[in-house]
C-alpha cells in the first residue's frame, strides 16, 4: 500500500514540464478523461493547452536533438577534414622518409647515384689497385736500386782496376823512361 500511496504522490507532483516526453505523454493520458458517445463508443478528452505543452516540449526536444545532430555532423566533417589533412601529411612525410632513405643508401660519384655497396665495390677496388700498383713500384724500386747498387760496385771495382793499371803502366813507362835515360846516358858516356 505503502509503494501505491508513493507512486500517486509522485504522479500528482509531476506535471506536463516535468521529465522525459515519454513522462509527459503518460501524464497526459493520465488526465485524459474518458467518455461515452451517443453510438457507445468510448472517447478520451485532452485539454488543449496540455496537448499544446507537449508539443512545444516536443518541438523543444526534437530541436535539441537536432542542435546536437548539427554540432556532431559539424564535429564529424572537422575530424573527416583534420584525417584528410593528416593523410596528406602522412603522405608527404612518408614520401620524405623515402627520398631520404634512397639517398641515405646512395651515393653521389663524379654526379652518378651509386648504391652503397656499388660505392664501397668501386672505393676498394680502387685502393686494392693502387695499393697493387705501389707494391710494384716498391718492388721495381728495389729491383733497380740493387741493380744500380751493382753497378756501382762493379764501377768502384773497374775504377781499382784502372787505376792499378794505370799505376803499373807509369811505372812501367817511367821503368821504361830510366833505361831509356840509361841507355841514352851509356851511349853518351861510350862516345
Amino acid at each position: 500500500m505503502s509503494s501505491n500511496s508513493l507512486y500517486a504522490q509522485d504522479n500528482e507532483t509531476q506535471s506536463i514540464n516535468e521529465g522525459s516526453i515519454n513522462d509527459q505523454f503518460e501524464y497526459i493520458l493520465r488526465k485524459s478523461g474518458n467518455f461515452k458517445g451517443t453510438n457507445g463508443q468510448q472517447y478520451e478528452a485532452v485539454s488543449r493547452n496540455l496537448l499544446l505543452a507537449l508539443q512545444s516540449h516536443a518541438n523543444d526536444s526534437l530541436k535539441t536533438i537536432r542542435e546536437d545532430l548539427n554540432k556532431t555532423l559539424n564535429t564529424v566533417e572537422v575530424q573527416q577534414k583534420e584525417i584528410s589533412d593528416l593523410k596528406s601529411r602522412l603522405n608527404t612525410t612518408q614520401s620524405t622518409l623515402d627520398a631520404t632513405n634512397q639517398e641515405k643508401n646512395n651515393m653521389a660519384l663524379l654526379g652518378l647515384q651509386m648504391s652503397k655497396t656499388s660505392y664501397n665495390i668501386l672505393m676498394w677496388s680502387i685502393i686494392a689497385g693502387l695499393l697493387a700498383l705501389l707494391l710494384m713500384f716498391i718492388f721495381k724500386f728495389k729491383n733497380s736500386n740493387s741493380i744500380t747498387k751493382a753497378a756501382k760496385k762493379a764501377l768502384a771495382e773497374t775504377e781499382e782496376e784502372f787505376e792499378e793499371h794505370r799505376r803499373s803502366a807509369l811505372e812501367r813507362e817511367q821503368k821504361v823512361r830510366r833505361q831509356l835515360q840509361d841507355e841514352l846516358n851509356k851511349q853518351k858516356g861510350i862516345s
